[in-house]
């Protein structure tokens, strides 16, 4: 069954989005994943090689959580597509401050 996890029979994987930056008002980076806590530390650690690694996006600034990954996948793109002005408030408006959001993952 789509959307699924092995052994999960009929309990849908959920999804989060997130934005990623270097510092308040700096590079954002729009994800998505089914596991945050996992891929804000590789991010972090610089375990993933690309945009983030390149411009040393390690502070999570922004996410929210989806019942379903594919209401994740959906949101994700959309948000990529907002002008960087939106991006900004949607941050504003979770983590005025813009600290860093990974150790409230546990």
């Amino acid at each position: 069954m789509p959307g699924t996890r092995p052994g999960m029979t009929g309990k849908k994987m959920g999804g989060w989005v997130y934005i990623m930056t270097n510092h308040r008002d700096g590079t954002l980076y729009v994800g998505v994943a089914s596991e945050l806590p996992r891929r804000a530390y590789q991010h972090r650690e610089g375990l993933i090689e690309g945009f983030t690694k390149r411009y040393g996006l390690k502070l999570l600034v922004y996410y929210e959580q989806h019942d379903d990954i594919r209401t994740a996948i959906q949101r994700e793109k959309t948000i990529k597509h907002w002008p960087r002005a939106w991006k900004v408030r949607l941050i504003h408006g979770m983590n005025p401050e813009w600290k860093d959001l990974y150790e409230t993952l546990f």
